[in-house]
């Protein structure tokens, strides 16, 4: 079959399916009469396994060995709770070097998704229900936020270089917090899009440039702010009118669409499923 079948049939990107066949070798396609690659039903179930290992926490290099390989996968690898306890305490304490190696492990053991979906948005909760309680310090919260922050941009250096689907994210005006944006594209990344990532306070009309002349698939636009939204709910109108938009904000879903966009979920795994359709 050729890669857009192959890419129908099990959910992945052209883009991604190369650049696992690039790294770690997962397919071995041939060569037609006309020279185009061929992936055969071996291709396709080393494919769905590399998926499914993900799925399970692995990371990509991980599982795309042990589908290449055809082993279970080690079942020896750190225990991400422990791990997770480890960057908490770290960051407590203003640890940032200890942090970065709880960090370190943390991405050596699972994958991208599995440790932003599983350890650090948690993380990121309780740190947040901490604060609230009084449990740690203003100057701690933001420690960590930033460290973490940080980190993450640091993974989505080539978010840009992505497939097809493109999309546009921003914080509204007025919105500091872009933190879930950063998750956001990132594991939108991982999917096989290409990511503009725009930030925290993103002026409209900057915003409005960009589209026009990117043209995305999707415009995600956040903020945490009810009050907020509604003082920008117009410009959203103005920007759905043109294209696909997706808002996040703690206003009923009604409100959302109102404007021409569609609410996204505050869950990342659903607001990524609902973008992409997967």
């Amino acid at each position: 079959m050729r890669i857009g079948e192959l890419s129908r049939r099990t959910g992945v990107t052209p883009e991604l399916l190369r650049a696992w066949e690039q790294r770690y070798g997962l397919l071995r396609p041939t060569r037609s009469s006309g020279g185009y690659r061929l992936y055969s039903s071996a291709d396709e179930a080393r494919v769905r396994r590399t998926t499914a290992l993900i799925a399970d926490g692995l990371s990509a290099a991980e599982a795309a060995r042990a589908a290449v390989e055809g082993v279970a996968p080690d079942t020896e690898r750190p225990v991400v709770a422990s791990l997770a306890a480890q960057l908490q305490e770290s960051l407590d304490r203003f640890d940032a070097r200890a942090a970065q190696v709880a960090l370190d492990r943390i991405f050596a053991a699972v994958s991208v998704e599995f440790a932003v979906t599983e350890v650090l948005i948690p993380y990121l909760r309780d740190l947040g229900a901490r604060w609230a309680a009084g449990s740690v310090t203003v100057a701690q919260e933001h420690f960590a936020a930033n460290l973490v922050r940080g980190r993450l941009l640091g993974l989505a250096q080539d978010w840009g270089a992505g497939g097809s689907p493109t999309a546009v994210v921003a914080c509204l005006p007025g919105e500091a917090h872009d933190l879930g944006l950063i998750m956001l594209g990132l594991l939108l990344t991982r999917r096989g899009w290409q990511v503009t990532f725009l930030g925290a306070d993103t002026p409209l009309d900057s915003l409005q440039s960009t589209v026009d002349v990117l043209q995305p698939s999707v415009v995600v636009l956040a903020t945490y702010d009810a009050e907020i939204f509604h003082a920008h709910a117009d410009a959203i109108a103005r920007v759905a009118a043109e294209t696909r938009v997706a808002v996040t904000a703690p206003v009923g879903h009604e409100a959302i669409r109102q404007q021409g966009a569609e609410p996204l979920d505050v869950a990342l795994p659903a607001a990524v499923a609902s973008l992409t359709g997967r």
